[in-house]
This record gives C-alpha cells, sequence and structure tokens, in this order.
C-alpha cells in the first residue's frame, strides 16, 4: 500500500514563515509539517510514500536524505519545474502510485487530524467507490454536493452562486473537503486531463458516471494549517494536552 504526501504548494497563506523555506518544513510543536503527515501515514501499513515537490524543493529532498527518509521508502515527484495542482500532481505521480492494485491514500502535508484513516479506508473498500474525500461539517464557500448514498453528486460556491450539479437527486447533503482521500487505482487510466488542473474538477466530470464518495469525518478534530493563526491553535492544542481539540475545528 502507498500513500502520496501533498508537499509542493507554495504557502502563499504563510508568507511569513515559508519565505525562505517550503510549507512542508515550517515546524508545529517542534516538529515540520512533513514530520507531523510521516507520522499520521505511519498508522496505517504503508509500504511506500511518494511526496511531491515544487517550492523550495531541493531542501525538502535535503531534509529527508539528512533523516534517512524516516526509515521509510520515499519516492520524490518532482514538480520543480511546473506547480500541478493536485490532479496535475496526481497525474505525474501515477506510474508510481498504480504499480500495485491497492488504494492508495492522498494526504496534503497542511492538515492535522484525529481522523481514523484505517476506519475511512474500510469505508472505501465497502463502497467501492473510485475514489472517497474525507468531509466535514465545517463553514467555507466551496461545498460538495452528495446524495444519501455520499456519492458525489455537485459543486457549489456558495459566495458567487456557482453551482456544478452532476447527478439529479432530489436532496443533496452539503460539505467542506477536507484534504484527505484514498484512491482506487483505476481511476488513474481515466484521467484525460493534462498539465496544471484540480482534481475536484476530475472528480466532477467522472462523478456523472462514476461513483467518487465522501466519509463523513466527525472525528474529534481537523485543522487545516495553511494560515499563521491556525499554526499557533495548533501549536496550543499539542502543548497542551488537556485542551479540548474540538474547540479548534
Amino acid at each position: 500500500m502507498k500513500a502520496f504526501i501533498l508537499a509542493a504548494g507554495l504557502g502563499t497563506r504563510l508568507q511569513s514563515y515559508t519565505a525562505n523555506r517550503p510549507k512542508a518544513l515550517v515546524e508545529l510543536n517542534g516538529m515540520t509539517l512533513l514530520e507531523h503527515a510521516l507520522a499520521k501515514v505511519s498508522e496505517l501499513d504503508i509500504q511506500e510514500v511518494v511526496i511531491n515537490v515544487h517550492h523550495f524543493g531541493d531542501q525538502i529532498i535535503h531534509f529527508l536524505q539528512e533523516h534517512q527518509n524516516f526509515g521509510k521508502t520515499i519516492v520524490i515527484s518532482d514538480e520543480r519545474d511546473r506547480l500541478l495542482d493536485t490532479g496535475g500532481a496526481l497525474l505525474k505521480a501515477a506510474p508510481i502510485l498504480e504499480e500495485d492494485h491497492e488504494p492508495f491514500l492522498v494526504y496534503n502535508v497542511d492538515v492535522l487530524t484525529s481522523l481514523d484513516l484505517n476506519e475511512m479506508l474500510r469505508f472505501h473498500r465497502q463502497n467501492h467507490f473510485l475514489a472517497t474525500m474525507a468531509v466535514r461539517n465545517r463553514k467555507t464557500d466551496r461545498q460538495l454536493m452528495f446524495d444519501d448514498q455520499w456519492v458525489l453528486s455537485g459543486w457549489i460556491n456558495r459566495q458567487t452562486g456557482e453551482e456544478r450539479i452532476t447527478r439529479k437527486v432530489d436532496m443533496y447533503r452539503q460539505f467542506a473537503y477536507s484534504g484527505i482521500q484514498w484512491i482506487d487505482p483505476k481511476l488513474l487510466s481515466m484521467i484525460h486531463e493534462r498539465g496544471k488542473f484540480s482534481i475536484i474538477d476530475l472528480y466532477l466530470r467522472l462523478s456523472n458516471a462514476n461513483s467518487i464518495g465522501g466519509f463523513l469525518d466527525e472525528s474529534p478534530f481537523w485543522m487545516d494549517l495553511g494560515k499563521p493563526e491556525q499554526l499557533l491553535a495548533a501549536e496550543k492544542l499539542l502543548s497542551n494536552p488537556s485542551a479540548s481539540p474540538g474547540n479548534l475545528r
């Protein structure tokens, strides 16, 4: 089984931290975000971790070498010449990710979560989804829409009113994507897009005729670490075990 950690982002919301380093090497409670992601992935029986790099990519490669890849088999998907967004990153890494027939995990380096990844994998397998995205009930302008079987049926931007319906159903559930997903390698052969593209656009295209799923994450906490204030809140959480993570969603 493999994991793909998305670590190529520019970290524009963390400019005070990322002016001279990649977002993946920003520290939280004495560990880099990349180390936190690797620790989370270690909850699984993962044989190989793929990590994409772009912004200060050399630093990530050197950091991994310096720490002997933290005892893991790590493969770099090199995007230093061009940042590809999540969809394009998945396509570039496809030759590595499709080497076996097991579902693989895709994990954003800038999330902190108590989600049970094994439970999510069981859900993914039981429902035979091509891809299963972790979603939460949280406030955000952009929401994914699902039917009562948790099949992706559309997308809406509440701020602009833009809406893309791919499957007509009686009632839609709206949730926010959480930066974690399981993907069946069969999906990789269905990617027709090229270059830089959004994985959500890919899923909306596929969802008309294929089952792209959502997994409702109701675990105690999930945090986006993309802003300075979010990093400070996470630091408080991790340095004070008695703090309630539920208050930091």
